[in-house]
């Protein structure tokens, strides 16, 4: 019985000592083993046989892309202005034993670089340049922190500055300058509303004597047309009375009475000249004739 039991514990003891040699390795991680104190494997996925007392675990490494949000730097530009970047850093472990055996602390590595890497970027930029070059300094910054990371199998995948908070001194003077660029648009805008509709007055303005000037033009071009009409027309009809006369053959009396008839008409007139002709026995005649016919 004493032995039955010794030997149910020893089998029951090694059934332990198998199942802890039995590693599961999560998807997405990776395990770096050791043997007698030495490196030997990197475990993927899957599942893993250890061999007991002689190998360990060192390190459990997550191979996700992960993201490091850092605190403020304190940062000076180029024209002595000292303002507060914050800054978030993605990166992903490629090698996991380059990280094990390359770097003690990674994370804290890596904010000590990127702090440095920002006030060595910053400081060669001024102020303006700074609020205006986020995606300069972001692309100028991830270039030396995967330079500088490769050696610890990580590769930095992305790097962005969150914030840059300059002085509250300087940022009263941004938000005045704000203001005073805002106000000046307005003024810009309300100018050239101003011109536009002045523009479009002078435009109607200017159409409408165009028609008016056409119109009176149109006037005086029908009165003059109604006016020749007119001429034409007494034209043809004293044309066409001398007709009738010469071709009834008056005599030279009933022309006399016709010539005295108008220049009757020419003395009644406001003219202040009167032609005499130089017949003057043919008026004494035309006149004894016009008395006559009284």
């Amino acid at each position: 019985m004493m032995y039955f039991i010794i030997a149910a514990f020893i089998i029951l003891l090694i059934l332990m000592i198998l199942l802890s040699c039995i590693s599961i390795v999560p998807q997405g991680n990776a395990w770096v083993m050791e043997r007698l104190g030495k490196y030997s494997d990197t475990w993927k996925a899957g599942m893993h046989l250890k061999t007991p007392v002689l190998e360990r675990v060192v390190r459990k490494i997550s191979l996700k892309e992960q993201v490091a949000d850092f605190e403020p730097q304190s940062v000076i530009t180029k024209d002595n202005v000292t303002m507060n970047v914050d800054s978030v850093v993605y990166f992903q472990v490629i090698d996991p034993k380059a990280l094990t055996y390359g770097v003690e602390r990674p994370i804290a590595a890596i904010e000590n670089l990127c702090a440095t890497t920002l006030r060595n970027i910053i400081g060669s930029m001024t102020l303006d340049e700074t609020l205006t070059s986020r995606e300069k300094i972001n692309n100028e910054t991830i270039k030396v922190l995967d330079e500088a990371t490769n050696k610890w199998g990580i590769d930095i995948t992305r790097v962005e500055v969150q914030n840059i908070t300059p002085p509250k001194s300087i940022q009263e003077a941004m938000e005045k300058q704000m203001k005073a660029e805002r106000e000046k648009r307005a003024v810009i805008l309300t100018a050239e509303g101003e011109k536009q509709s002045a523009i479009t007055r002078a435009e109607g303005e200017k159409e409408s004597a165009i028609l008016r000037a056409d119109a009176v033009r149109e006037e005086r071009i029908r009165t003059a047309q109604g006016e020749a009409e007119a001429i034409r027309a007494v034209a043809e009809a004293q044309a066409k009375a001398i007709e009738m006369v010469n071709s009834v053959h008056p005599s030279k009396e009933y022309l006399s009475i016709r010539s005295m008839e108008a220049a009757e008409k020419m003395a009644d007139g406001q003219s202040t000249k009167i032609i005499v002709p130089s017949d003057l026995q043919d008026i004494a005649s035309l006149a004894t004739i016009f008395k006559e016919s009284k």
